[in-house]
């Protein structure tokens, strides 16, 4: 089971996938220059939505039609410091209506 981790640090943000940097995915689709953000609904936190997503699902079709509601109900709602593990993406796209965890609706 993977482990995201975020936290805001001295030198900005950091978030990690198992201990190493999460990709910002900008190879699937670019939001922002800026990196990643969170606790508010905007593009940085939208390009953390999105790289999240492509990494938990291996597919960047079905994470990026899943970006917008993940962000909205997900990331826009973190805290200063936030640790998400495979499961509890899942658990959230289930909530989020896609009825089958691990896979998004395309």
């Amino acid at each position: 089971m993977k482990r995201y981790v975020g936290d805001r640090t001295i030198d900005g943000v950091k978030v990690t996938v198992d201990g190493a940097p999460l990709n910002p995915r900008t190879d699937v689709t670019e939001f922002t220059k800026n990196g990643f953000e969170w606790s508010y609904e905007g593009p940085e936190p939208r390009q953390l939505a999105l790289a999240m997503l492509v990494e938990h699902l291996g597919d960047a079709g079905a994470a990026k039609t899943m970006t917008d509601p993940f962000m909205r109900a997900v990331v826009a709602n973190f805290g200063n410091e936030w640790e998400m593990t495979s499961s509890d993406i899942d658990v959230a796209l289930t909530a989020l209506g896609n009825g089958n965890p691990g896979k998004a609706v395309a």
